[in-house]
């Protein structure tokens, strides 16, 4: 079974909600509606509930769940071209692993399930996406943002973020809002599809906003010791250290960088301090980083389903213990996309709701939604704001319209930190 907190107790998970959550037996069938007058809609994938990305894996879990149960057992299900059904999820825990997660998915689609919802991590949505694409059936996911996942002329991935390389102009615009105004910036990043593209998007966005770039690190994908990088930050002293990769691997970084007593002005960690698991390893040295993230329970926005952000926390909270974060809110997001998809087609037809993403221009709880003709989140409509941890929580500083707290800079250094 699944705890309250999320996390699996073992490899095969069955949902409270009769949702089959993970497999040790590939295929292992879920448990129908008892609702004999509502037709079923099955929405099948894999996600990471166990292995280095089980820890976002979960959240993303949790909110395909969130939604499913909300639209199920609170709405008694959703109309489709005068029909009512039931979702099913069928969704199988891909243990962080691309090739677990690509055998899952062919499995499914021999079975014949139509709809897909994405694992967390571009290293498994792209290759999982290249199956769904291969066969015509829709993906929408809010695991992946490389650009590989949107540059190679797919026409059934839909993602709830922009590229990779599209994702950091914000972050450029709110550093030059700083004073006194920061002059230079290293960054680095890890071995994988997203990351590397990220620093993409990093060196463009900061180079045309004026920051001279100092120098630039790779890591290796799982890295284990970073002593050597640091050792050249101290030697170079950045005003801005900007870090993408996964939250793992930035909580290793942040860890050696107070072990060594490397300071900066400015700790930028795209994944990582959004999640209270990992403010609470790094304690109070977490206070002061920065970092992205593209939803808070106070946006403005409103939907048919669950009204608004507030609503969808309340009803998260009574089922989930486990602390909130944006992906378990993309994650229900992707949900309703699906849905509001499907009611615009009038069908539940792979190709016809393939048309209606691709149309999407709807409001959630979560955000607009709007994809770009490559399918990834449109870089205005769906970028996102800049969070920084203060007193242990997660402020918005930036966009100023969206911002709960002003941003602290200079940050103390590690060791001024109460």
């Amino acid at each position: 079974m699944t705890s309250q907190t999320g996390k699996p107790t073992r490899r095969r998970v069955v949902s409270q909600f009769g949702m089959v959550l993970g497999a040790a037996a590939i295929g292992a069938p879920a448990v129908r509606s008892a609702h004999a007058q509502s037709k079923t809609l099955v929405i099948g994938g894999s996600v990471p509930l166990t292995g280095a990305a089980a820890e976002t894996g979960l959240n993303v879990n949790n909110g395909y769940i969130t939604a499913v149960s909300y639209m199920n057992d609170v709405l008694g299900g959703v109309e489709i071209a005068g029909e009512k059904y039931k979702i099913e999820l069928k969704l199988f825990d891909d243990a962080s692993d691309p090739a677990r997660a690509t055998t899952l998915i062919q499995r499914q689609i021999d079975e014949g399930t139509n709809f897909f919802l994405g694992s967390f991590g571009s290293n498994i949505v792209l290759p999982t996406a290249a199956i769904t694409e291969r066969a015509k059936k829709p993906m929408v996911q809010t695991g992946g943002g490389s650009d590989a996942i949107f540059t190679r002329g797919y026409k059934y991935i839909f993602g709830m973020f922009p590229r990779a390389t599209r994702q950091f102009a914000s972050t450029a615009a709110m550093f030059k809002t700083l004073q006194p105004l920061p002059q230079t910036y290293s960054v680095i990043w890890t071995n994988d599809a997203f990351s590397k593209t990220a620093a993409e998007g990093v060196r463009k966005s900061c180079d045309a906003a004026g920051f001279k770039r100092l120098d630039g690190y790779e890591l290796p994908a799982k890295p284990t010791d970073v002593s050597s990088v640091l050792g050249s930050i101290r030697a170079n002293t950045p005003d801005m250290l900007i870090c993408v990769m996964h939250d793992q691997n930035s909580l290793l970084v942040a860890r050696q960088m107070v072990a060594t007593n490397t300071n900066v002005k400015l700790l930028f960690q795209g994944l990582g301090p959004q999640l209270v698991s990992f403010r609470e390893a790094l304690g109070k040295y977490s206070e002061a980083l920065l970092c992205s993230t593209y939803w808070d329970e106070n946006v403005p926005f409103k939907d048919k389903f669950f009204g608004d952000s507030k609503k969808f926390v309340e009803y998260y909270k009574s089922k989930f213990t486990r602390p909130i974060a944006y992906h378990v809110a993309g994650a229900a997001a992707c949900i309703e996309t699906y849905v509001m998809a499907m009611q615009a087609a009038k069908s539940t037809k792979p190709e016809a709701v393939r048309d209606a993403l691709a149309a999407a221009n709807y409001e959630t709880f979560y955000s607009r939604i709007k994809f770009t003709p490559q399918g990834d989140g449109d870089e205005i409509l769906m970028g996102g704001m800049i969070g920084q941890v203060q007193k242990g929580k997660l402020a918005i500083v930036f966009p100023a319209d969206a911002a709960s707290a002003k941003a602290i800079y200079p940050a103390p250094t590690w060791d001024k930190k109460a």
